[in-house]
């Protein structure tokens, strides 16, 4: 094992053997269920929090742990004091967190976020006029789906997920989602139940695909797991897990609602499982029937093992009963919740089931047969559908927190539904007989779109319906840290434009781009089940770059200006290929050779800009993607498998079965390394097949697009892992490109 990543899994497991301070756990109805203790612990934390995300200030904020109740919430904060002495209050860490960030955007004008900052602070931070108290309006503030290990890095290490976590605490969240470690948990629960260690490791799937074989939909692709991954990714489990307690927020866990490997009951005599089939061309693990005896046992050792490995026990536990297609066969579905919700209760009496509002989960057979005051559905099509008018209805009262998806697969599209947070959260929330007792921030993949991710976590601090002219004003005064009326100008735009979308079409995420589409003169979107259109007009988008160009230079120096510009130059640049495609199928539908060779020549000439521009931030290279999967192997096998797994992922997602019923190009995105690598061998290959045709008045031959994407995936070449280049200039380029393009 190479000396440093030693050091680092060395650091991870001295870590994870820390105590860290508890976080007094609510009822789903929002009331306490015990009085946290008033201790300097929180504030210590916060503190310490602090100097990390502002080296050069932290001495001049003072925290202070406080107890306070509302009929509502626990969680207030306050702010006050005087230039270079700033007293912030709260009652746990994370709440103080909120406190600083409101301080920073409103007083300091200064913007920490999980894509971008800006903290060109004056030496002595400013004091207020008066002190500031605000309480979060809902209980429960939930943050990251799923699938989010998959499809934001399931090889993030220690130094990613600190500041992550600092940033959720900042934004006001609360209870966050931990499913890095889950892997080893289930290996060691099943020990005990008839398998060995190897058996186990060929059924557990890769890091990057276990989203999926947690909620049932797959097991054992695409490689075997390593004993030494899996005690690696247990350590930094218990590492994400303490820290989320010392900022006291809630860790989330995966519940146990029935998996197990195959073979279960020819293991342990008189167990009952029910196939669950296959998934797009992947056996899905069996279901363990919940009403039985076996299944008792095998939730108690779950949850046995589940403390000893994290720290002990939650008070929020996440799991779906039979997710996207699972068959309950002869098990009546309300019985299998109520065993589901037994043997959870009887390890943690005060547990809340955490469920996902999707598609038709939970049905109501599952929320009519449990105990209501111990279920939370976290509702993902809150800002989805216009139907969704009446969740008490739904759910039967349930209690639920207003939820948005607003990418799938972690797609670089920038825009959310803004209006429908400002108008449906307050609304819902204070309707006679509401059960909106919460937030969750669902995108499939975090650290994209900054100002949604900002917008949103806000709903749950404010008094009243947000003003969305004023929102996206002080966004850019906060963003930039000045008044410029070419950042307003800009911002005013995209709050018109891809961030004025909303439900009535019955999307909650903008279109992809189609570049990354596999090669169709008839191509919608690149991914299967992405918007057809743009849901906003591309020629009053467009503007925005021009705008954000103009922005003063003193002002331009922050990563926060530098990933906006980045942002909207890319979705500008994407945005023409959907004005192209329909030429080149005109020019090639009427044999214009010349059209066709000019056109097709423009397109590509558009990815090499996108490619050029993409590759000057860090955090827009395929290399750095390749580059963490590999940092976690042994040996040269073991990074060839890793990389393979987080690489197929953005690609063909699984077996080509899958790939062609639509999983191939799922989590596509414009990054340096997939535009100027897969994105174009695709491209320039259709282009030159259709030429040919042309030329010799014949039908085009078929391409093998999934042999071709399996290959690239298999070997990419030199995925380049730093930046080069300069962001403004390259976004200059790209007007440039786009005004003579017109």
């Amino acid at each position: 094992m190479p000396l440093a990543r030693r050091a680092f899994l060395t650091a991870v497991a001295t870590a994870a053997g820390t105590v860290a301070c508890s976080h007094a756990p609510a009822h789903s109805d929002g009331t306490p269920a015990k009085e946290a203790p008033v201790t300097e612990a929180a504030a210590a934390a916060a503190k310490r929090a602090a100097r990390r995300l502002l080296p050069h200030h932290w001495r001049q904020l003072r925290f202070e742990t406080t107890v306070t109740s509302t009929s509502t919430s626990t969680d207030t904060f306050g702010v006050s004091g005087d230039t270079g002495h700033i007293t912030i209050t709260g009652n746990t860490a994370a709440t103080q967190l909120t406190g600083l960030r409101w301080y920073l955007k409103h007083i300091a004008h200064a913007n920490i976020s999980w894509a971008g900052e800006q903290l060109d602070l004056p030496a002595d931070l400013p004091g207020l006029a008066a002190p500031v108290t605000r309480t979060a309006n809902v209980p429960h503030r939930f943050a990251l789906n799923d699938t989010n290990d998959g499809y934001t890095d399931a090889y993030n290490d220690w130094t990613y997920w600190e500041r992550e976590l600092d940033v959720l605490a900042l934004h006001g969240y609360n209870e966050v989602l931990v499913y890095a470690g889950a892997d080893a948990l289930y290996h060691r629960v099943f020990r005990g139940f008839g398998y060995t260690d190897e058996e186990l490791r060929q059924w557990i799937a890769g890091p990057a695909h276990q989203p999926w074989w947690l909620m049932q939909n797959l097991a054992a692709f695409p490689d075997p797991v390593s004993r030494q991954l899996l005690d690696a990714r247990a350590a930094l489990g218990r590492r994400i897990a303490d820290r989320v307690r010392e900022l006291g927020m809630t860790p989330v866990f995966p519940g146990y609602f029935g998996t197990v490997p195959p073979g279960f009951a020819d293991r342990n005599k008189g167990a009952r499982t029910v196939p669950q089939g296959t998934w797009m061309g992947l056996g899905r693990p069996d279901w363990l029937d919940p009403r039985t005896e076996h299944f008792a046992r095998v939730a108690a050792a779950f949850y046995r093992a589940q403390d000893a490995m994290f720290g002990g026990p939650s008070t929020l536990y996440k799991m779906d009963l039979l997710h996207e297609g699972g068959d309950p066969g002869d098990v009546p579905v309300a019985d299998a919740a109520k065993g589901v919700e037994k043997a959870l209760l009887a390890a943690h009496p005060d547990a809340i089931w955490v469920i996902l509002g999707w598609q038709r989960n939970p049905p109501r057979a599952i929320v009519d047969a449990v105990d209501k005051s111990h279920m939370l559905v976290i509702d993902g099509l809150s800002d989805r559908f216009p139907k969704v008018k009446d969740r008490e209805a739904d759910w039967g009262d349930t209690p639920y927190a207003f939820g948005s998806i607003w990418n799938f697969g972690g797609h670089t599209t920038l825009g959310a539904n803004t209006p429908d947070w400002a108008a449906l959260f307050n609304k819902w929330r204070t309707k006679p007989g509401s059960t909106l007792r919460g937030v969750a921030l669902l995108p499939e993949a975090a650290d994209n779109n900054p100002a949604a991710f900002d917008l949103f976590s806000e709903l749950a601090w404010e008094e009243g319906e947000l003003d969305l002219d004023v929102w996206f004003r002080d966004w850019a005064l906060s963003r930039y840290g000045a008044r410029d009326p070419h950042a307003e100008a800009a911002w005013d735009i995209l709050r018109r434009t891809a961030y004025g979308t909303t439900r009535a079409d019955s999307w909650s995420e903008g279109a992809d781009g189609l570049f990354g589409a596999r090669p169709s003169l008839t191509a919608k979107s690149a991914a299967k089940w992405s918007p057809k259109q743009l849901r906003y007009d591309p020629a009053e988008f467009e503007p925005a770059l021009g705008e954000l160009l103009r922005v003063r230079a003193k002002l331009r120096n922050s990563s926060a200006y530098r990933r906006d510009l980045l942002d909207v130059a890319r979705q500008a640049v994407s945005n023409r290929s959907r004005v192209l495609l329909p030429r080149i199928r005109q020019a090639y539908e009427a044999e214009d050779a010349p059209c066709f060779d000019r056109i097709t020549g423009d397109w590509l000439a558009l990815m090499d800009v996108l490619e050029t521009l993409l590759a000057t931030d860090s955090r827009h290279l395929l290399g750095r993607w390749v580059a963490d999967a590999r940092a976690w192997g042994a040996d040269a096998a073991e990074r060839d498998r890793l990389a393979y797994d987080n690489l197929s992922l953005l690609t063909v997602w699984g077996t080509r079965q899958g790939a062609d019923a639509g999983l191939r190009d799922y989590a596509n995105r414009e990054w340096a390394g997939l535009v100027g690598g897969l994105y174009r061998l695709r491209w320039a290959t259709y282009f030159t097949e259709l030429r040919a045709a042309m030329a010799e008045d014949r039908a085009p031959e078929a391409v093998d697009w999934f042999a071709l994407e399996e290959r690239w995936t298999r070997r990419p070449g030199h995925l380049a892992t730093r930046p080069t280049g300069d962001t403004y200039e390259a976004a200059v380029r790209v007007r440039e490109v786009l005004v003579t393009a017109r």
